[in-house]
């Protein structure tokens, strides 16, 4: 007897959980689902994150945009200091000090090579006289020997012999002297040509010097252009890449979706009342029941549409102390 009696308050309390379940517009197997599944907030936040998370790529590119566009800038702007410190007024005056130094040294020996140059025309004609006069002398000497020669070989006299031989050795004695004379012009042509080698010789080596020097202040002035000028491009692809970015972050004000009021069909339908109790003849709603009634009251005027697995276990909780009232007066009757 009191098995059965325990069957029926089981049955009770489950159909009291079942009751509170249609009271709320699902059905029983959702509601017992629900013990289970995630609460609904929490799935509608992990719909929403997911539904948030399709810009999450656009906004991570541009973050990564942004971050290598200031990357690039600051290296722009150590190279920019670089340029900077390279080309500085102290380092430009120091070339610009080099550049004079050598242009004077170029304007001094190009002026003493002008001038060493100045006597070559005439040096050089006094080489060629005297290079005439020892010709005519070398000729003199050689036709006096070639008349002694013939002499000799025509049987001459002694005389005519003797004054041919004190001939060429007058000639030979002059062929030496004008020999000595060329070679003393042509020495001095040549010591004047060397001094005027040696002077243009510095005077390129000090116009090379300043060629390099002029090409080094340009090339210092030309990367620090160059520098400032890519410095400046980064610096705006920065900004543009941080105003990409500071727009791919900012929030966008969606409008909140509607929800839809449970419409009146779904209340639930008047239940027959029992029979009157044979003490009162009225009916007397036992107390389990006016508690599944609020709670289903409740969760019909929440206006969910799936109540939560807590509600469901406070449903069931009730069911259970329900029991557990009627098991301990079973046994108290014993």
């Amino acid at each position: 007897m009191n098995d059965i009696l325990a069957r029926r308050a089981r049955r009770a309390t489950v159909g009291i959980a079942l009751s509170a379940a249609l009271v709320a517009g699902i059905a029983p197997a959702t509601a017992i689902a629900a013990e289970t599944s995630s609460p609904t907030g929490a799935a509608v936040s992990q719909t929403s994150t997911a539904n948030g998370n399709s810009g999450a790529p656009q906004t991570e590119d541009a973050a990564a945009t942004k971050e290598k566009a200031y990357a690039a800038m600051q290296e722009a702007l150590k190279n920019l200091e670089a340029a900077k410190d390279a080309a500085s007024p102290e380092k430009l005056a120091e070339i610009d000090d080099d550049i004079a130094a050598f242009q004077e040294i170029y304007d001094m020996v190009v002026t003493e090579a002008a001038k060493r140059r100045e006597p070559l025309p005439a040096m050089q004609a006094n080489v060629d006289a005297a290079q005439a006069k020892y010709d005519e002398a070398h000729n003199r000497t050689s036709g006096l020997q070639a008349e002694l020669n013939k002499a000799i070989d025509d049987g001459a006299s002694n005389e005519t012999i003797k004054q041919l031989r004190s001939e060429i050795m007058s000639a030979e004695r002059r062929e030496k002297s004008c020999e000595d004379d060329l070679h003393h012009c042509q020495r001095r042509l040549e010591s004047q040509e060397r001094q005027v080698q040696y002077f243009e010789s510095e005077a390129e080596e000090a116009k090379a010097h300043i060629d390099e020097d002029i090409a080094k202040r340009n090339a210092l002035l030309g990367d620090l252009e160059k520098a400032q000028a890519a410095y400046d491009d980064a610096c705006k692809a920065y900004e543009e890449a941080k105003a990409a970015a500071d727009k791919a972050t900012s929030p966008e004000i969606t409008k909140p979706a509607e929800t839809t009021k449970p419409s009146s069909s779904a209340q639930p339908a008047e239940t027959a009342q029992p029979a009157s109790s044979p003490a009162t003849g009225k009916y007397a709603p036992s107390s389990s029941t006016k508690q599944a009634d609020t709670t289903a009251g409740k969760l019909a005027n929440t206006g969910d549409a799936a109540p939560s697995a807590i509600t469901l276990a406070g449903i069931a909780a009730a069911g259970f102390e329900i029991t557990a009232t009627a098991t301990r007066r079973l046994k108290n009757s014993k």
